[in-house]
């Protein structure tokens, strides 16, 4: 059963920008200080509602998205921000010689707000990030760890049991995907979880990730409640128990969400 906010544009949107401002800001601010004329990348920017509170804080902003239909989206919902040049959306992959020979060594911040999960080759994207910062640059990563219980995002399937159903995307992928076929999901969204376990990452393995890039860990949050479930549940977020961040592996069974700012 998908929730309002999968299906309505807007209603996603407004959730992105309320989040950013509560919630990503102010976790920014902990390690940079963000004032007019700093530089942001948010990669995967969707609809872009994340990138509005740091233009109304004078950045210079830039959201990239291989969907183009979600860059039609982010120029309407701000095209008065675009029109007097506050920001700049672009469908493109990063990895283009384009994108780089443009932005290469450009930006003071990059965002990845539940976007790294879907990304594949994560062992060469992180370090592809770290090419287009400045020196003091830093990036932002938020994701749900692989192992909490819907780290598949199997929440996004059309059958209510099936979207309510914890921890069955940690299966082998044939069990898994029979579940799903069984359940009468759909091929389209049958196709979208696949990549998703394809992709998967966990605690242990991005923080692997980021000291292998040369980059460390600056900034955390593990969340016990997931900010975003302020929107979708109605439920207030809640920072995870200290003595479960300290336990790895157990802790991504328990975790469902996770913010770092490395650099």
């Amino acid at each position: 059963m998908a929730l309002k906010h999968h299906l309505d544009d807007k209603v996603r949107f407004d959730q992105q920008v309320d989040n950013s401002s509560s919630y990503l800001v102010p976790f920014l601010e902990k390690t940079k200080k963000i004032t007019s004329g700093t530089r942001v990348l948010e990669v995967g920017t969707g609809e872009g509602g994340v990138l509005l509170p740091f233009i109304q804080k004078g950045c210079s902003c830039v959201g990239v998205d291989l969907s183009a239909l979600r860059i039609d989206i982010a120029n309407d919902f701000l095209k008065d921000e675009v029109a007097a040049n506050k920001v700049k959306f672009i469908c493109q992959n990063i990895y283009e010689d384009s994108f780089f020979s443009q932005y290469g060594g450009y930006f003071d911040i990059i965002i990845l707000k539940d976007v790294i999960e879907h990304v594949p080759e994560q062992e060469k994207f992180v370090p592809y990030l770290k090419k287009l910062l400045r020196a003091d640059g830093q990036i932002f990563f938020g994701f749900p760890p692989w192992y909490m219980p819907f780290g598949g995002h199997q929440q996004v399937c059309r059958k209510k049991w099936l979207s309510v159903l914890p921890y069955y995307h940690v299966l082998p992928r044939f069990l898994y995907k029979a579940i799903l076929k069984m359940g009468g999901e759909d091929d389209v969204v049958i196709g979208e979880l696949m990549e998703i376990k394809d992709t998967r990452i966990t605690i242990e393995r991005f923080e692997r990730i980021v000291k292998r890039s040369g980059l460390k860990v600056l900034y955390k949050h593990h969340y016990l409640i997931n900010p975003i479930y302020k929107y979708k549940f109605g439920l207030n977020p809640r920072l995870q128990w200290k003595p479960i961040t300290w336990l790895p592996y157990l802790r991504d069974f328990l975790t469902t969400c996770v913010y770092y700012t490395v650099g």
